[in-house]
């Protein structure tokens, strides 16, 4: 088994190298990945000026490309369509529409200028065998701009990916040509499809970026959307807007496609339902208008997957066209003196007759040695040492050469190669300016069909539920104890939008926060039920009246500022009975008492105003000791009645003034609404008896009644103390006195020898 992990340990990370290295991510030194790079040396191996099948092409990369010829013409169509380095003939798809290419024996490509000027330079390239050993591939190419910046790249390999997003590449020409002059420079994404951008988490190529879609509004009746965020395609677009449709989250008419060439998308706006306004912030909200992209720059540097930012590869390249320009030009410089030699010992091996020394000779050494005797006398103007090989080079001219031999013309070619040689010199001493006009001319090349079509702005981030319609009906069917959207009968509760969340109470005094459900059991008797909204429910103060097992009534007064969605939160504690709950914050609690014997108050009246304000978690105040039967609300005290308090409980309890609450919403606000007018309307009542009664006799207020019913109750409780206390004491005499006799009786007995001693042994009685 050790073995066999060895062997597992060992090729998984060989796995995993090579699909970061060979296969997902990119070479920083010239921006592509193994693919690209073969396909654009096939490219430059087939190159003659004409178009080339494609799928000639895919074939003969195949030759360095150890896969399918289905991913190598996948790359070969996606390089392509960058339009920079690939000239292509035929129908390579349409990146706007998402439509696929035509089959690779239709198409055709080529390499153009641009590709040769950035990339191809077999003299100072490294080269290394191909998979298979047959051939040799470039090791990366000597790119002279930041190519990874200019295409982008998008790789997942093991552990680990990479999102570089596109920049213009005249932009990046001149960021390349700032970091070389050691100047200030900003560079920022740029997308084939145009569209709208906000840079401001770009963070330098590590942090993110927010796109939008072009839309016209100007006519009131419909939009039309012009452009396109990068990554989106007119098909799926359309397909995000008639989801968002069906859902119920935008309002249109009908939607057409007119794109061609450029993007055209028609979306007519239904009559009297939104404004055009409403309906562009929620496709920007719940569509692909908008989309964001997470940027991540890794790429492959000395063999080694490096996150590194925008301005960062751009000064690397700048360093390192200078190292490229500074190889090319001393192979250039080295070619050219070597062409300067060899003409200058031709024009003296010609002009002085030096051949003509060699008729007599008739082996190889006299002739070497006749010509190297020749050539010698004309030592300070050649200026170098003549070898072997160069006598041999001089030997192979051509009678016909020798005899057509033009003096004027070898001079004029002469100073043509020594001005170049100036030039190349000068151009090693200020390399720097070389560079900077090697750049501009690139630019140049590019021409205007690079101009930057992402529009940079900053625009505000449209909150989903802002933009959601509230366009659900909410309802409660108390009969069955569903909520929801999708239940049938039942009240309204609320109007709502699928990004509300909704809070409920439950008749178990359960309080939670939920998403708006489209149909979900919360029993029947449902207490409370409103949108969850801090701005509205902070505010709300809940009065809820419940008793404990032993039927004593509590109150609490309770507010909600916070919650943990899906969360069960106990209003009351466990095994406790709901007997009222309101959101009114004025009225007061009439209670009435279970009836039993010589108990004549049955009934007592509560200010809740009197009553302080907690948490939802804070504990509830006894308001008696007596076993609750009712409980009703009054929004008035009735005539002739009077407020019990409960100062014990109230001493410790924080007399906060309640603040002022919102307007009450949601199915309990209704139906209490109800009950107060229908109290209101008893309490006139009850005055008007109570007047009449008033004027016939005066009656003793309750609370006399209770003092003279406590004196009674004490009265008597202490005459039986007091009969209780005499058959104690009576009691206690006669047990006294039994145990005086049974102590006689023991004394004589004891008197008396036992019949069995300690031994066991008899003893005789006497």
């Amino acid at each position: 088994m050790a073995y066999i992990h060895k062997i597992y340990d060992e090729n998984f990370l060989y796995y995993a190298s090579y699909v970061i290295t060979d296969r997902a991510i990119p070479e920083l030194d010239d921006g592509l990945k193994p693919v690209q790079r073969r396909i654009l040396h096939t490219l430059f191996e087939l190159d003659d000026g004409k178009y080339h099948k494609v799928a000639n092409v895919v074939g003969q990369v195949m030759k360095y490309h150890p896969h399918g010829d289905a991913s190598i013409y996948s790359a070969l169509v996606v390089l392509a369509n960058k339009d920079l380095f690939i000239d292509k003939q035929g129908n390579f798809g349409n990146q706007l529409t998402g439509d696929e290419a035509s089959a690779a024996r239709y198409i055709e490509c080529r390499i153009n200028q641009f590709a040769k000027s950035v990339f191809y330079n077999p003299h100072v390239t490294t080269y290394i065998d191909s998979y298979d050993g047959r051939n040799k591939e470039p090791l990366v190419f000597p790119a002279k701009l930041p190519v990874v910046l200019m295409i982008g790249a998008e790789g997942i390999a093991v552990g680990m990916s990479t999102k570089i997003l596109p920049h213009n590449p005249l932009e990046v020409i001149e960021a390349e040509i700032a970091a070389l002059k050691g100047t200030e420079f900003s560079l920022y994404p740029d997308f084939p499809g145009g569209g709208l951008a906000d840079i401001s988490e770009y963070d330098d190529g590590l942090g993110k970026i927010r796109v939008r879609a072009v839309i016209d509004d100007s006519d009131p009746k419909r939009i039309v959307i012009k452009e396109l965020p990068f990554g989106v395609t007119t098909e799926s677009l359309i397909d995000s807007i008639e989801n968002a449709g069906k859902k119920g989250r935008i309002k249109i008419a009908s939607i057409n496609d007119f794109t061609t060439d450029t993007v055209e998308i028609e979306i007519k706006l239904a009559r009297g339902e939104q404004t055009s306004k409403e309906v562009i912030d929620a496709l920007y909200a719940f569509t692909e208008c908008e989309q964001t992209i997470n940027c991540n720059l890794l790429v492959i540097k000395d063999g080694t997957p490096t996150v590194m930012r925008v301005s960062e590869i751009i000064k690397y390249h700048a360093k390192k066209l200078v190292q490229i320009l500074k190889a090319e030009l001393t192979y250039d410089l080295e070619e050219l003196e070597k062409e300067f030699f060899r003409r200058t010992l031709e024009r003296i091996f010609i002009e002085e007759r030096i051949y003509k020394e060699i008729e007599n000779k008739k082996t190889q050494e006299a002739v070497l040695k006749a010509v190297y005797a020749g050539l010698m006398k004309f030592k300070d103007e050649i200026g170098k040492p003549v070898s072997e090989e160069d006598i041999e080079f001089l030997l192979k001219t051509p009678i016909r050469k020798i005899s057509l031999y033009d003096i004027e013309k070898a001079r004029h070619e002469m100073e043509v190669i020594t001005k170049k040689i100036k030039e190349i010199k000068y151009n090693l001493k200020h390399i720097t300016d070389y560079a900077v006009s090697v750049l501009e001319s690139m630019a140049s090349m590019l021409g205007s069909s690079f101009k930057r079509k992402t529009k940079i702005v900053s625009f505000e981030k449209i909150a989903v539920r802002e933009a959601a319609r509230r366009n659900l009906a909410l309802k409660y069917d108390s009969q069955s104890g569903y909520l929801g959207t999708s239940v049938s009968s039942g009240e309204q509760v609320e109007t709502v939008s699928p990004f509300d969340k909704v809070l409920i109470i439950r008749k178990n005094g359960i309080l939670s926060v939920i998403p708006v459900p489209e149909k979900t059991f919360v029993d029947t008797g449902m207490l409370f039920c409103a949108l969850a909204e801090k701005e509205t429910i902070t505010p709300v103060i809940f009065t809820c009246v419940y008793k404990d097992k032993e039927g004593y009534p509590y109150i609490k007064r309770f507010t909600v500022s916070g919650w943990i969605m899906n969360k069960h939160y106990e209003v009351v504690p466990e095994n406790s009975e709901i007997m009222f709950f309101t959101i009114e914050q004025k009225g007061y609690i009439h209670i009435t008492y279970m009836p039993k014997p010589r108990i004549k108050i049955t009934e007592e009246y509560f200010d809740t105003a009197e009553y302080p304000v907690r948490t939802l978690k804070a504990k509830g105040l006894r308001l008696a000791v007596r076993e609750a039967q009712m409980v009703d609300f009054l929004a008035e005290l009735p005539a002739g009645k009077t407020v019990t308090s409960s100062e014990s409980e109230l001493q410790t309890a924080n007399k906060e003034s309640p603040e002022k609450r919102m307007p009450a919403n949601g199915l309990l606000a209704k139906a209490q609404s109800k009950k107060i007018e229908k109290n209101k309307t008893t309490l006139a009542t009850q005055k008007k008896r109570s007047v009449d009664k008033t004027k016939s006799s005066v009656r003793v207020p309750v609370q006399e009644q209770d003092k003279a019913a406590n004196r009674e109750d004490k009265k008597r409780t202490s005459v039986s103390s007091k009969n209780t206390k005499a058959k104690k004491e009576t009691k206690t005499r006669a047990v006294k006195a039994g145990r005086k006799n049974q102590s006689k009786e023991d004394t004589a007995n004891s008197k008396q020898k036992p019949l069995i001693s300690q031994k066991g042994t008899k003893t005789k009685k006497k």
